[in-house]
């Protein structure tokens, strides 16, 4: 279960202990959450977890049980991320350990991300597993990648350690687990104060067509 706390004026969402796939309820948890870090006036957003997952993404056992209801799904999913992409808070994901598919585009929807140097791996699978990225979620990997990153990774399905995912800048420092959330946090304390409103409205102007293109699930 999602849980928020804070460190000084940084909130930080724990998004929880097994693999973190988005369910419908998971979902209103983690908006709930962050709802609450904004109307709390929280300076910046940290997301991490507490086991071997940042996140495993879609929920497809829940998917496979209620067909009819995936085009709904996918829209909650997406609208997530776009929340994610243009939240009006400076953000760092602290990754724990695996994030894969949907897991590994929130990841990359924060501002800053950091990774577990020895264990965890950052993927997109899509391609192994047969499901192929919405028009949405392809923008937003594209609007944070480079076009050689975005190949090797959306078309291959290859899973990057850290220091791999580093040096394809999928993230931007690896450490050690015991400093995981200590260095995110050290990327936004210098960041001090920013007014949500303008932060949020650059990030939806940086990042439009993603946006757009998430919103139309």
């Amino acid at each position: 279960m999602p849980t928020l706390t804070y460190h000084d004026k940084i909130a930080v969402l724990d998004l929880g202990g097994d693999e973190n796939r988005f369910s419908p309820e998971f979902l209103d948890q983690i908006g709930a959450h962050l709802d609450t870090a904004v109307a709390d006036g929280a300076h910046a957003l940290v997301t991490t977890a507490s086991g071997k997952f940042y996140s495993n993404g879609l929920d497809l056992d829940w998917l496979s049980a209620n067909g009819e209801r995936a085009e709904w799904y996918v829209a909650q999913v997406q609208s997530l991320l776009a929340r994610m992409l243009t939240f009006e808070l400076p953000t760092a994901a602290a990754l724990p350990g695996h994030a894969f598919g949907a897991g590994a585009m929130l990841a990359l929807a924060h501002d800053f991300r950091v990774m577990r140097a020895d264990r965890g791996y950052f993927c997109f699978p899509e391609a192994d597993i047969r499901i192929p990225f919405t028009r949405g979620m392809a923008a937003l990997i594209q609007a944070k990648l480079t076009p050689r990153t975005a190949v090797a990774s959306m078309t291959t399905g290859r899973r990057f350690g850290g220091p791999d995912a580093l040096a394809h800048d999928l993230v931007d420092a690896t450490t050690d687990l015991d400093t995981l959330t200590d260095t995110a946090l050290g990327m936004l304390t210098p960041l001090g104060v920013k007014d949500p409103a303008t932060l949020g409205a650059i990030k939806a102007t940086m990042f439009a067509d993603a946006v757009a293109a998430l919103n139309n699930a």
